[in-house]
């Protein structure tokens, strides 16, 4: 069975207004690491540099089969995107107040998918009336 990792955070903290499938690049002792679980998506967020879109703070534990291979737990991933898609997100980037946040990572085939959303923060007072709107919907299922 397919492991799906979400960043159930990035839902209550982020408004996400777009989402785009983007392939990431890892070494063998990650994608290993990643079959056997563990990742967390705590600290990590997306950013453009150089005309590339770079994942950060991504947490892939080391593989403890691996020997002197082994990789960094938070090193900088590169995403893999077309080179429109980048251009979108570059213009997006610049607006004020949005940032880019991973949100799933999944297994597609032989290859490993990252979804990023644009994101813009919420407030308290937005993330209240969201937390009011699911207990209402909560309630009116169990009639």
């Amino acid at each position: 069975m397919r492991r799906v990792y979400t960043n159930r955070r990035a839902h209550h903290e982020y408004e996400l207004l777009e989402r785009f499938e983007a392939g990431i690049s890892l070494t063998g002792s990650e994608v290993k690491s990643v079959r056997a679980g563990g990742v967390d998506f705590r600290d990590a967020f997306a950013r453009l540099t150089n005309g590339n879109i770079e994942l950060e703070g991504l947490y892939i534990p080391t593989y403890t089969e691996a020997t002197y291979n082994n990789h960094e737990p938070r090193r900088t991933r590169r995403l893999l995107l077309h080179r429109e898609e980048i251009g979108k997100l570059k213009r997006a980037l610049e607006q004020k107040g949005l940032t880019l946040v991973p949100t799933r990572l999944y297994q597609k085939g032989r290859v490993f998918k990252v979804e990023l959303a644009l994101a813009r923060g919420k407030k308290l007072h937005d993330k209240r009336r969201a937390e009011a709107e699911k207990t209402v919907r909560r309630e009116l299922r169990e009639l």
